[in-house]
Parts: C-alpha cells; structure tokens; sequence
C-alpha cells in the first residue's frame, strides 16, 4: 500500500549532461529563429534607413500608403515635402517612404 524506502530513494539526481540535454532543443530553436527571422528582420530596417537618410530633393519616390511624388523639400524633423501633382505639396513622415523609384544625381561640385 505505501512505497517503500527503497523505492523512494532509487531516483537519483540528474547529472549534469541530462540538464544540459533538456535545454538543449530550447537553445537550438533560439537560434534557429535568429537566424532566419531576428537577422533578416534588422537587416532590412539597417537598409531601409540607409534608403530612407539618402533622399534629397528631386527624388521619386512611393509611401507605404502608395502615393507617388517627387521630394521637393527635405526637413530636419524627420519630415519631407513630397509633390504628388503640379503645385499640389504633401508633407510625409520619412519613416513612410517604401521605396525610391528614381533618383536625382548627385549636383557637380
């Protein structure tokens, strides 16, 4: 009806191997998701800023909301000026511009 002693005090302590082996999978899905969401995720935003810190005027350029214009005027703000239609000027947040469809060269010094 009761365990015995000898039952009770068969089950020894894990050794050290065995808690490691236990971690093991946890470990190995860290770094299975780091390398295929967490690395690709920062080096897209790594990009994305660099697209985003070299507009200058004259650019052509798409916002995430899908308008299409040429940056007439770049803020320090973090805001630029884009003109979506002759004499028709919006200001747009930096962050929102998805893509650079044409850019202007560089003025010769």
């Amino acid at each position: 009806m009761f365990v015995s002693p000898a039952f009770a005090q068969a089950a020894g302590a894990p050794s050290a191997g065995a808690a490691f082996a236990q971690f093991l999978p946890i470990i190995l899905i860290f770094v299975i998701f780091y390398f295929l969401l967490i690395r690709p995720q920062q080096k897209k935003m790594k990009e994305h800023r660099a697209m985003v810190d070299a507009l200058r005027r004259g650019d052509q350029v798409v916002t995430s909301g899908g308008i299409v214009g040429k940056v007439s005027k770049v803020q320090d703000d973090g805001m630029i000026e884009v003109e979506i239609a002759d004499g028709v000027r919006v200001k747009v947040i930096k962050g929102t511009i998805g893509q650079v469809l044409n850019k202007t060269e560089p003025a010769a010094s």
